[in-house]
């Protein structure tokens, strides 16, 4: 786990790493704070291979969220997106880049996320 800053204030830009082997596979977490969200990558190789974005809407309860780029009929990165912008109340910006050949894989990646959440919810 690392964590890098850079400018200063409340501006910043705040970058933290995290890594667990998940089923046998090595899944590496990328998270960059911003002002008012965070961006999440997910994957086992440097790939960015979709991105979604959510945020809350005055108009509803659950989440704002779409795909900016990648294949839609991969829904994971925008239903992460969008659980994440619920429970944080913030913009997030996710990619996740993992083979969808393992539903329980998908399950077990959220919940190493959320306890990262629980744990250290100043790097989200």
């Amino acid at each position: 786990m690392n964590e890098v800053q850079n400018g200063a204030g409340s501006e910043a830009i705040s970058l933290y790493n995290f890594s667990e082997k998940i089923l046998e596979q090595a899944v590496h977490f990328h998270v960059m704070k911003f002002n008012g969200g965070f961006f999440l990558w997910v994957g086992s190789a440097p790939v960015l291979s979709n991105l979604a974005v959510s945020m809350s809407s005055k108009y509803d309860s659950m989440p704002l969220s779409t795909l900016v780029m990648g294949d839609p009929s991969n829904t994971a990165a925008n239903s992460l997106a969008q659980r994440l912008a619920k429970r944080t109340k913030k913009q997030v910006f996710v990619s996740y880049s993992l083979p969808m050949t393992d539903s329980s894989l998908s399950l077990l990646v959220e919940n190493r996320i959320k306890k990262e959440l629980e744990l250290h919810p100043e790097h989200f």
